[in-house]
């Protein structure tokens, strides 16, 4: 029997931060399938900056643990996803990302402005500015994944706590790599996490300016 994915609607509702997985193995073609949710997300200028490390073997799992103030959710989950943004993805992938916007219905001319534009507001960055531009390109991706494994009928767990410097030993990644998050994906093992509650639009959302209530009314 084919089982039944829950709505976009259903799986935003009831998500919640599994506290604790199963371990049971997810298919290879589940897995593939969440990635490539990631790898449709936008990114600016479609640098797609992000960089994925799958850890699924016990062993690794348990060293990203250790890189990961002990969180038991780490070695419990399925797999864990270790989102990275790569500082020098641009450099290396610009010329082949307009060569397939061209490919695909980009103006040449705007490809050739793009080829002197991009450089010159990403190469304007210090290490801190384009940290932050690669934590907003790499969440929109973990958000995608996160969202296609619970339309899946899977758990997930996005997890900021862990320590940079470990994490990069652990998985043995390139200076240029930033960890942005981990995206812990399984099923639940025991009572899922309390409803925490959400603010109402009125105390976070505002109109036109800040201040201003929005109002929603019917055209």
């Amino acid at each position: 029997m084919t089982k039944r994915e829950k709505s976009l609607a259903e799986a935003i509702g009831g998500r919640r931060a599994t506290p604790s997985f199963d371990g049971a193995a997810i298919p290879a073609e589940d897995l593939k399938r969440i990635l490539e949710a990631g790898l449709s997300a936008p990114s600016g200028y479609n640098l797609q900056p992000w960089r994925f490390i799958v850890v699924q073997s016990p062993e690794q799992k348990k060293r990203l643990r250790a890189a990961s103030f002990n969180q038991p959710k780490v070695e419990e989950a399925s797999a864990v996803i270790v989102a990275c943004g790569d500082a020098d993805s641009w450099r290396l992938d610009l010329d082949a990302i307009l060569d397939r916007g061209v490919a695909g219905g980009m103006s040449p001319s705007y490809a050739a402005q793009a080829r002197t534009t991009v450089p010159k507001f990403l190469s304007g960055f210090n290490h801190d500015q384009l940290n932050g531009w690669l934590n907003k390109m790499v969440m929109i991706a973990v958000t995608h994944m996160m969202l296609m494994a619970e339309v899946m009928g899977y758990d997930t767990a996005p997890m900021e706590g862990f320590e940079q410097d470990k994490v990069r030993e652990v998985l043995k990644l390139p200076l240029s790599y930033w960890t942005v998050a981990l995206l812990g994906i399984g099923h639940l093992k025991g009572p899922d996490k309390f409803f925490g509650g959400r603010f109402e639009i009125s105390h976070t959302v505002f109109g036109e300016e800040y201040d201003k209530p929005l109002r929603l009314t019917e055209s």
